[in-house]
């Protein structure tokens, strides 16, 4: 599942996802499985404007056509899921940003993120090192 509109100006999830659509995300990676009612529920919590359940269906049910969310049929209510964990989201994302931006600017975009690591923990330099260690190694 590709997100077709990255927000680069955007913090966290709401780079990925609208607003709503990244609080529902973040409650169900946070809660592994839960029904509608539960979501509105949890948003409810951290806002001070009601959201009708119909609005937090809405979210959910499109979550779940763009292949984020699976639907459970319940007892009572469906349970709605996370088709990936928050890590193997981010994942899934951050290659494929990285890939497309390799494919637009190729060298420029290297050369960025070296810079960039000029800022970063000494620790990731070190498995950046291995990793192109590894690279080279493979390769040969």
């Amino acid at each position: 599942m590709k997100i077709e509109n990255f927000k680069y100006h955007e913090r966290g999830m709401n780079r990925f996802f609208g607003p709503l659509e990244a609080r529902v995300m973040t409650i169900l990676w946070d809660n592994t499985e839960l029904t509608i009612k539960d979501v509105q529920h949890q948003l409810q919590l951290h806002q001070e404007k009601p959201l009708s359940f119909n609005t937090v269906m809405t979210v959910m049910n499109r979550l779940t056509e763009k292949g984020f969310l699976d639907k459970l049929p319940g007892r009572k209510a469906s349970l709605y899921r996370p088709t990936r964990s928050r890590e193997a989201f981010l994942e899934a994302q951050s290659k494929e940003l990285t890939g497309e931006l390799l494919d637009e600017f190729g060298p420029l975009i290297v050369n960025h993120m070296v810079d960039a690591l000029d800022e970063a923990d000494p620790d990731l330099l070190d498995q950046l090192e291995k990793r192109i260690q590894q690279l080279k190694k493979d390769r040969s």
